[in-house]
């Protein structure tokens, strides 16, 4: 009688790479989710510093603010982004956060800008 040469894994074998793969996806989802966190962030906090650049281009053209973005030349909001503006008559303040985003952004102008950075 000739012995039979099995080749292949045990069923242990394949549990414990399954087990190693499920360690690993808890600890890099959680990781990947901050990152994407930051990112959204970093997309609000960026939007806030191009409305300040434009605000002060159309202060300099019409001598007053707006609080109306779609008259800022050159302004584009980014998807997600809500920014809301308080202009006044020397200085402008404004608001802005991402919907997946876990941080909102203040800039004043009269107080030097960006007022908590990321």
């Amino acid at each position: 009688m000739r012995a039979r040469n099995e080749e292949g894994f045990t069923l242990i074998e394949l549990l414990v790479v399954v087990a190693i793969i499920g360690i690993l996806a808890a600890i890099a989802i959680p990781q990947f989710s901050a990152y994407r966190a930051q990112g959204f962030n970093a997309r609000a906090s960026s939007d806030l510093r191009n409305l300040a650049t434009a605000e002060e281009a159309y202060f300099a053209a019409n001598a007053a603010y707006t609080a109306t973005l779609t008259q800022l030349t050159g302004f584009k909001q980014s998807p997600g982004v809500t920014i809301t503006v308080a202009p006044g008559a020397s200085s402008f303040t404004a608001v802005a956060n991402h919907a997946n985003g876990d941080k909102t952004f203040n800039w004043d102008s009269a107080n030097g800008g960006l007022q908590n950075a990321p």
